[in-house]
């Protein structure tokens, strides 16, 4: 928090130093008041950056995600499986392995591949976009008037994919999200709620949380468990080769 401090010349009349004191504690308290009603989204958005690991976050070269995850669909049938996520830059690996419908998504910095549907990239929802606050392109703006009784703000991507952050009173930190997107025609909304974060290597990630899908005339759920995050680790190139 800015504050600004003024220097007494001490004369030795300390009526004079008490009032200077004085003031300055009101102009202190006046400070603190307006920064508390300040609720810009850019703000809210640079506070919540802040809360996740600020200049760590944004300075972050690569982060991997690998654990469990129950999918809930239709019949209410949960069906276990694993995820891992691999984020380098732009690039990124994302798998889903379940007996049913394994889905891999790869993105080499030029190109994308799916197997099964394709999503829409790892990197331009939800908290992989956390870092990209202030950088050209990406805006910030207020919820929509329909969630603006929630702490939040919403950040739109270069690309048109934005997502609705709801943060924390009293941390700052991100406690879930919202965003739609479009999948072969069909408009997909999906929110997140999350349980518990983990810190490594000074960022703040998400480590248990819950997802819901509303794909129309369905809607499945996701338990995610990350058993493994890594911060800076180094990543081979290959990684992110695209299957010929």
């Amino acid at each position: 928090m800015h504050r600004s401090f003024g220097f007494v010349l001490l004369i030795g009349f300390f009526s004079i130093i008490a009032f200077a004191q004085n003031g300055s504690e009101l102009k202190q308290a006046v400070t603190e008041k307006a920064a508390a009603v300040d609720n810009s989204p850019l703000v809210l958005a640079k506070a919540t950056l802040a809360a996740h690991g600020g200049d760590k976050l944004k300075k972050m070269k690569s982060l991997v995600l690998r654990g469990s995850v129950d999918v809930t669909g239709a019949f209410s049938m949960v069906i276990p499986a694993t995820f891992m996520l691999v984020i380098a830059g732009d690039r990124y690996v994302f798998e889903l392995n379940n007996p049913i419908q394994p889905l891999k998504q790869i993105y080499d910095g030029k190109r994308t591949y799916s197997s099964g549907y394709e999503l829409p990239p790892v990197t331009s929802l939800g908290f992989p976009l956390l870092p990209k606050i202030g950088e050209t392109g990406y805006i910030v703006a207020a919820l929509p008037e329909a969630k603006k009784k929630k702490k939040g703000f919403r950040v739109t991507t270069p690309d048109g994919f934005y997502t609705d952050f709801f943060v924390d009173e009293k941390t700052s930190q991100i406690k879930g999200y919202e965003s739609s997107y479009d999948v072969d025609g069909r408009t997909v909304t999906t929110s997140v709620e999350i349980d518990e974060f983990q810190t490594v290597e000074g960022v703040i990630i998400p480590k248990k949380y819950s997802q819901r899908f509303d794909l129309g005339q369905m809607t499945a759920y996701a338990n995610f468990k990350t058993k493994e995050i890594l911060v800076n680790s180094p990543i081979a190139d290959d990684v992110f080769t695209i299957p010929k």
